[in-house]
């Protein structure tokens, strides 16, 4: 019989061990104790499966770094040899019972292709049936990128001239990017206009991006000859990397090679703060971004699915 319960100490870190997959257990066991020390999730938001004394699934809930409401789902494993998904389906009911109680209205989860480190997410087709039949939905088909120190830093744009959010303040940050969400590739970012309006829409994504680890003379506006906002530069760190967390065209401005000179800006800030690999996601349909993080000099490393489910 089956029984679903919060993780012991001693499940922690391993959780669920593949007798023939060390690389995996090692990595998900780095993870774990990283997310711990870092108060992105609890030992008591960790749950597992267990049959016979032996753990066949777990799944962690998530949150950036210190918040009480978790947001997202992470390490999902089940036996992913049974069609009916029994195991994983029990588990995520009792994610969702588990973060609502803790106040969180929605939940989401990500699937990166192919698989790697640290979760190593192997068995794409069934993870992705479990997720549907648990009521989540794709929000976004997303790329990421990676940039590795040891060539050239990407160009400055001579062409814009920066100014940081230590000299403006928040309000012609949240105004541009405003402006940006009008009209966005991004399916995430669409799907916050239609629920909030424009204006609240920039508010949180602005609200969201101070969550992660930054210093405020790294996020900028870059101007045009005109005077003109064009460029927002929002780079920072993750609970994991350093990060392009935000960059954005202004719509009046886009046609120039704009995204390139955005992705640049950041880059070189990271990299002359001790940042030896920056990562940055981007919708695949946003086709200026992917440009332009590959001009400035990124490799798209893996693809991610973005799901989401409401509580």
């Amino acid at each position: 019989m089956t029984t679903i319960r919060v993780a012991r100490p001693d499940d922690i870190p391993g959780l669920v061990r593949y007798p023939d997959d060390a690389e995996r257990n090692t990595a998900t066991s780095t993870y774990l104790t990283d997310l711990l020390a870092k108060r992105c999730t609890r030992t008591e938001w960790c749950l597992v499966a267990e049959d016979s004394d032996t753990l066949i699934g777990a799944v962690a809930l998530w949150t950036m770094p210190g918040n009480d409401v978790p947001s997202d789902v992470v390490l999902v494993e089940a036996p992913w040899d049974d069609p009916e998904l029994t195991v994983g389906l029990a588990l995520l009911t009792e994610a969702a019972n588990l973060a609502r109680k803790l106040g969180a209205t929605e939940q989401g989860h990500v699937v990166d292709s192919p698989a790697q480190a640290p979760q190593f997410q192997r068995h794409p087709e069934q993870r992705a049936e479990l997720l549907r039949r648990a009521g989540f939905a794709v929000a976004r088909d997303g790329r990421r990128f990676r940039w590795l120190a040891g060539g050239e830093l990407p160009a400055h744009d001579g062409r814009l001239r920066f100014r940081s959010l230590t000299e403006l303040g928040p309000g012609p940050f949240i105004d541009l990017l405003e402006a940006l969400l009008a009209d966005t590739a991004d399916a995430l970012l669409a799907a916050d206009v239609r629920e909030h309006g424009l204006r609240k829409a920039a508010e949180l994504l602005f609200e969201e991006s101070t969550e992660f680890a930054h210093e405020p003379q790294w996020w900028e506006i870059g101007y045009d000859a005109d005077g003109t906002p064009a460029v927002i530069s929002l780079p920072a760190h993750s609970p994991a990397f350093p990060v392009i967390s935000f960059v954005g065209v202004a719509p009046a401005h886009r046609g120039k090679g704009y995204s390139t000179s955005v992705v640049a800006r950041g880059t070189r800030i990271l990299a002359e703060n001790g940042a030896t690999e920056i990562r940055g996601d981007c919708d695949a349909a946003n086709i200026a971004m992917v440009k332009g993080f590959e001009r400035a000099g990124y490799h798209n490393f893996a693809d991610r699915m973005e799901f989401s489910r409401p509580l």
